[in-house]
């Protein structure tokens, strides 16, 4: 569980409700269903006009990321790679049959198959880097939806502004209406703003920081299974597995 991500959504409520009363107005000033159509609906729209289906898809399908990264234990992994290493060693590459079966992750289960098979080093490598490449590919596109939407978002709180400003030009007549009908134009842009900046662009940051330890720890894995088809020492492979990360 990520407990700073936890921590930032209701700091950054805090942080616009609890400025917007420090500054002498309410938190009922922010409530606006008009702003919420404009800016919120509007910058679906947006995403959704710029952004393949399959994309989509499966950025609403990484955002618990934000709060509950996928697990990339380091060392457990290459704990598992020194064994299988052992297991060649004594056994041969088809003692990795069993590994193969129970592996659930299907990356690592196609590069422990590409041994058991006895596959070139060089054509196992080829195929694992092609599979990672498109892998990291998709996830990235589907991190960068969350940005995308944060830059839609101020934009669409400036019309949101426009739009309340031109209705409240509707009634000049009317002095009384005047400052309720400003402060609620400026709603939009509030929203606008706000949601891009607390919660669209950093949700894209993390999931893209998230995608960068996954593609880390993925390239350890391929230069594991290649040393493992080698023929490297367990303890070689582990000592320069173990350099692929400092923390």
């Amino acid at each position: 569980m990520d407990f700073l991500s936890l921590i930032a959504v209701p700091l950054a409520l805090v942080a616009v409700i609890g400025g917007a009363i420090l500054k002498g107005s309410t938190a009922g000033a922010l409530v606006s269903s008009a702003a919420f159509v404009i800016v919120i609906l509007g910058t679906f729209a947006a995403s959704l006009m710029q952004t393949r289906l399959a994309t989509f898809l499966r950025a609403w399908k990484i955002i618990p990321w934000v709060f509950k990264p996928p697990t990339n234990d380091s060392n457990a992994m290459i704990g598992k790679i020194v064994e299988w290493s052992n297991i060649a060693r004594k056994q041969g590459l088809l003692g990795l049959e069993s590994a193969v079966e129970q592996e659930k992750d299907a990356f690592l289960k196609k590069g422990l198959q590409s041994l058991v098979d006895g596959g070139e080093p060089d054509a196992i490598r080829s195929s694992m880097e092609i599979e990672l490449e498109t892998i990291e590919h998709f996830d990235l596109q589907a991190a960068k939806v969350f940005e995308g939407m944060g830059i839609y978002s101020p934009t669409l709180g400036i019309i949101g502004a426009v739009m309340g400003l031109m209705a409240v030009m509707e009634h000049l007549a009317d002095p009384s209406k005047l400052g309720a009908g400003i402060a609620a134009a400026f709603v939009s842009t509030v929203y606008g703003i706000s949601f891009a900046n607390l919660l669209l662009l950093p949700m894209g940051n993390k999931l893209k920081s998230i995608l960068h330890d996954q593609v880390q720890l993925r390239t350890m894995v391929i230069e594991g299974i290649i040393a493992i088809a080698q023929g490297e020492n367990p303890r070689n492979i582990e000592t320069k597995l173990k350099g692929y990360f400092h923390h």
